[in-house]
């Protein structure tokens, strides 16, 4: 009973994501538009830009507005309403309009983009867009309604409202005396207060607001870290998927190791000499003057399979040699298919020579 229970909490820790994310984990992730971000940072710094274009670009601003109305209230209102008149008129003031609406626009798309960029980095996804069936699952939608992450946006947007609102009071509070004086000022006047007081909410809302961001920042990442969290066996599992099973590729080795020493061992009975140790180091040598530049190693082994090369050799009556130093370098400097080195030349002519002398051959 108590193998069992170990067993069991074995397999409960292997299960808990306690292990960093892997980086194909985060590359996977990645790639379907899941990443740490908050909304909140780009949608504060687009109040903020607007508000600092507002006050940048304010006269120029005024002026267009002010000559487009003023053309309307001027030079209109005796037109002749016709089909191509409205369609001119609309098409000069459409084009008004966006020349005064245009910084705007720029303006946000620059903020929008930098300020996504800072966090993520370059991006581009439709994995995201992607018809899914699960998101119509009613039972996946009442867990994301009543989840901790919902509890979490409901306190976010709680905290949120409470210090815009306390900022605004305090703001309007604090121009009380200039509210009441309004009654006795020119329009000029007014408009002058009310855009002035418009800009001056609008900077601390925006400010605010980046400040809020900044924790809501660090809590997705700490959730995004949390999501990609995995266990032990999930690791286990993406090596085993990205690089194959150890067990098959152990067999796969082992197996193509057999293949290459089945083939060795073919080229044996081929050999000119066998040089030995004469027990622990074997290897065999072929020279062919037509198609080699120097003797070749055709096979080599250590122990069992050295005497396996003289066994071979043996029957099918090649030449051995014993030669200690010889063949002790020729199997540490040498693999299979290589060439005699410079350094042993001399040593390997000499022993193919008396070979070939005992062979009848020049």
């Amino acid at each position: 009973m108590s193998r069992y229970r170990l067993r069991m909490n074995l397999q409960l820790f292997a299960g808990e994501k306690t292990e960093s994310a892997t980086p194909k984990k985060r590359s996977d992730s990645r790639k379907k538009g899941q990443v740490a971000k908050s909304a909140e940072i780009p949608g504060s710094l687009i109040l903020l830009g607007c508000i600092c274009c507002l006050i940048m670009l304010g006269p120029f601003m005024q002026e267009q507005i002010l000559a487009m109305f003023g053309d309307t209230l001027l030079h209109r209102l005796n037109m002749n309403v016709t089909e191509q008149n409205v369609v001119a008129l609309f098409s000069n003031y459409s084009i008004q309009m966006l020349i005064f609406l245009a910084p705007i626009f720029i303006f946000v798309m620059i903020i929008a983009f930098g300020a996504n960029y800072v966090q993520i980095g370059w991006l581009f996804t439709l994995e995201p867009l992607s018809p899914k069936l699960s998101k119509l699952n009613p039972l996946t939608g009442a867990k994301g309604i009543f989840g901790v992450r919902s509890i979490v946006e409901f306190l976010k947007s709680s905290a949120k409202l409470t210090a815009i609102g306390i900022v605004v009071y305090l703001v309007l509070w604090s121009e009380k005396d200039r509210f009441l004086a309004l009654a006795h000022m020119p329009v000029e006047g007014i408009f002058a207060f009310v855009a002035d007081l418009t800009i001056r909410l609008g900077l601390f809302v925006a400010v605010l607001l980046f400040i809020l961001a900044i924790p809501d920042y660090i809590y997705q990442k700490y959730e995004y870290e949390k999501k990609l969290r995995m266990s032990k066996q999930d690791i286990k599992d993406e090596h085993k998927n990205s690089e194959g099973d150890p067990l098959i590729k152990g067999k796969i080795k082992e197996r193509q190791r057999r293949m290459a020493l089945m083939r060795m061992m073919q080229e044996v009975p081929n050999a000119d000499v066998i040089i030995t140790n004469p027990t622990h180091f074997a290897v065999a040598l072929k020279y062919d003057g037509t198609k080699m530049d120097a003797p070749t190693i055709v096979a080599k082994g250590q122990d069992y399979l050295a005497l396996r090369i003289r066994e071979i050799a043996k029957q099918n009556d090649v030449m051995i040699m014993e030669n200690k130093p010889l063949a002790r370098a020729l199997y540490e400097k040498t693999e299979v298919g290589d060439s005699v080195p410079a350094d042993l030349f001399q040593a390997v002519a000499e022993v193919l020579a008396y070979v070939y002398r005992l062979k009848g051959r020049r």
